[in-house]
């Protein structure tokens, strides 16, 4: 069938985006669905850092690609082998698949699936195959999804059902920012009840965090940005303090705020100086998590000594290190009983065609979440 895609044809571009259009809209050959793969109708598809990673070169990906990787929709057929799936129900996409086979997966650890991480890297899906191509040859697909597009054939294992009562755009939100966010605060850390939290970077993962700490019970939640609006959009949600991180002194003026830092401390920039930040403002004892995805190049320091004299923790975490068949549907009743109020991060809605623009207003760094709606 032939749908309408967008493509990314160049890595590092000059921004702004909507000049240099890195992203082009083509209209693609897309496969029927083969064995274990279903074919979605997307119905809402969100912008994420991590797809600007892949235009900027950061998380090195195979050119040309299809685009986009959080989304919700409907499906509309199902391959061979799919027999907990049918025709129109709603699924949320996942961003890394898992084969439920291999050492992690048996673990109950599909976050760090090998075989989707392979996939993910060469531009396959689950299975190794492509299903995108046009007259010049396969397009390759974005970590098993290619959500900027009208349709999108995926793997079984990179969508789980979710409840028709709630609507695509806020479903849509489920499949990366908010297990990851969320995730990292439950899984990955397990904060205690009353535990004293901070949050360094404020974007959709990051605010998602923060509405995951509220959800945990933590007592106190400090917010951390480099831009105003996105301070304010936190404390709005519920942070009980928040400090501009361009501030020279932000490290000393959190550990004073708090008597010697956090329990527990959340980098989800990505970069190394909020990395840096949330390490020193972690107290001793404590836990660091993060969340980011620098670039493979870039590297982090910290004063090895803290590690044994301070017994701290530092650690990472992918997708939220969650078993997202057990917990977007958990995330999802917590949304249902406003209890996890994450469509408060939607900030702005575009068409498919605005998809450049959308980039560029996301890496300014005023909004949260963009939706293109279909």
């Amino acid at each position: 069938m032939k749908v309408k895609s967008a493509v990314l044809r160049e890595i590092g571009a000059q921004t702004p985006y909507e000049e240099s259009q890195p992203i082009q809209i083509e209209e693609l050959e897309l496969d029927s669905p083969e064995r274990g793969e279903v074919l979605i109708q997307i119905k809402a598809a969100s912008l994420c850092h991590s797809d600007l990673s892949v235009m900027n070169g950061s998380r090195p990906r195979p050119l040309p690609m299809a685009l986009g990787h959080e989304a919700a929709g409907v499906i509309v057929e199902v391959g061979e082998g799919v027999v907990d799936l049918e025709v129109g129900d709603h699924v949320a996409c996942v961003f890394v698949p898992s084969c439920g086979q291999c050492g992690p997966c048996r673990e109950g650890r599909p976050a760090l699936c090998e075989p989707g991480a392979v996939a993910n890297t060469a531009g396959t899906l689950l299975g190794g195959g492509q299903r995108l191509h046009n007259a010049e040859g396969v397009v390759n697909h974005h970590v098993g999804v290619s959500a900027f597009s009208e349709y999108a054939v995926v793997s079984r294992n990179s969508v789980v059902k979710v409840s028709k009562d709630i609507p695509f755009e806020k479903a849509a939100l489920f499949g990366c920012a908010v297990i990851t966010g969320v995730g990292a605060v439950v899984n990955t850390a397990g904060i205690k009840l009353g535990s004293t939290v901070a949050i360094v970077g404020l974007g959709g993962v990051g605010l998602s965090a923060l509405l995951g700490a509220i959800a945990a019970g933590a007592s106190r939640i400090v917010a951390v940005d480099i831009n105003e609006t996105k301070l304010k959009q936190a404390k709005e949600l519920g942070a009980t303090d928040t400090f501009n991180s361009k501030d020279p002194d932000v490290v000393e003026q959190i550990r004073q705020a708090t008597g010697g830092g956090l329990d527990y401390a959340f980098e989800t920039a990505g970069v190394v100086p909020a990395m840096e930040v949330a390490y020193s403002i972690t107290k001793r004892g404590g836990t660091t998590v993060t969340t980011g995805l620098p670039h493979p190049e870039h590297k982090f320091s910290f004063p090895y000594l803290s590690l044994t004299a301070e017994e701290r923790t530092l650690k990472g975490s992918y997708i939220g290190s969650c078993v997202p068949s057990r917990d977007i549907p958990r995330y999802m009743n917590l949304f249902q009983e406003d209890r996890l109020p994450v469509d408060k991060l939607i900030t702005d809605f575009i068409s498919l065609d605005e998809v450049n623009k959308g980039f560029d207003i996301l890496a300014k760094g005023d909004s949260s979440r963009i939706i293109i709606k279909f």
